[in-house]
């Protein structure tokens, strides 16, 4: 079968379409027929380790020091079943999937093994393989942070980084939720903010949301570039800061926040369940979630992909179709 390996770190051009071994699944592993996947910014840091000293010790300590132990990238993928193990009872040849690999990675390929109890559900009746491949990573995310703020109807939240992966995703749910939705992104994304549901939307190059006098009830940050304690006098009195991609410090900072505040801090470890991808496809087929999709590439494209995302201007996400 076709796969792309990830023989070292670096730019994109390491990056090697192979002919590689089928995989057979075990006992409790379902195997399964990619039809798409994408490449999101963490796929990006992952191959690159473009990132701050603190995670790239992190990766290598957890993927490999001098090169990636697991070779074939990929986070999200959806597909058909092609068989299953034997213990297998939830799955059966045919079924159509969508899924999230975790740290097992492995989607760019034309087929993998997951494990039937892992981050996989059945697909969206009413959406493509495609857009199905560009739920799991930003919803899954999105669904934990926004959880943790318990967001009731009414609510004023605002999105940074609002038109990425997860920003997409997390304006959609959030709205679902009852919110009053804010948007920060470019320029380019704001009017697709719109059309998925923001009430407002701020460029940040022209203006800076932590000066209008506005003050919210969650701020969800998906960039980590704003300035923590501008962000914090934000909020309102109760308010709560997600952290989608917190540094070290900005962890620290949050515990003093909270001890020194009413204001809540939510960042670092997330956790995810299978449970959370069939509430997705239930708000998916009902019509309250829909992934924006910016580009499709093929698996041989997968190096323009790469470098297409690490631009920094997708709006959504980037697909690959296998």
């Amino acid at each position: 079968m076709k796969a792309i390996v990830c023989p070292r770190y670096g730019p994109p051009d390491v990056l090697q379409l192979k002919e590689v071994e089928k995989p057979t699944p075990k006992d409790s592993e379902v195997l399964i027929r990619v039809h798409a996947t994408t490449v999101t910014t963490g796929d990006c840091e992952f191959r690159s380790l473009n990132l701050p000293l603190t995670w790239r010790l992190l990766v290598r300590i957890g993927f490999g020091l001098r090169r990636p132990r697991k070779k074939i990238p990929g986070q999200e993928l959806a597909g058909e079943i092609e068989s299953v193990g034997s213990s297998v009872r939830r799955y059966k040849k045919g079924d159509p999937v969508f899924a999230a690999t975790g740290f097992r990675l492995g989607a760019w390929t034309e087929y993998t093994c997951l494990p039937e109890k892992g981050l996989i559900a059945i697909k969206p009746a009413n959406i493509s393989y495609e857009e199905a491949a560009a739920i799991p990573v930003g919803g899954l995310h999105a669904l934990h942070l926004l959880n943790k703020a318990k967001i009731q109807s009414g609510q004023k939240v605002l999105i940074i980084g609002a038109g990425g992966t997860v920003g997409t995703i997390a304006i959609q749910l959030a709205k679902s939720f009852g919110a009053e939705v804010t948007g920060v992104d470019t320029a380019v994304k704001l009017d697709m903010l719109r059309s998925i549901g923001a009430d407002y939307v701020i460029d940040y190059a022209r203006e800076d949301f932590t000066k209008n006098a506005e003050t919210y009830d969650v701020i969800l940050d998906m960039v980590g570039k704003s300035s923590f304690s501008a962000c914090v006098r934000s909020l309102k009195e109760r308010g709560i800061y997600l952290l989608g991609n917190p540094g070290l410090s900005q962890q620290v900072r949050g515990l003093w926040t909270m001890m020194t505040s009413g204001k809540k801090v939510v960042g670092g470890m997330v956790s995810y369940s299978a449970e959370d991808l069939v509430f997705l496809k239930e708000l998916a087929e009902a019509g309250k979630i829909r992934p924006i999709i910016d580009r499709s590439y093929s698996l041989e494209q997968i190096a323009e992909a790469n470098r297409y995302v690490e631009t920094g201007q997708k709006i959504g996400n980037v697909v690959i179709t296998v």
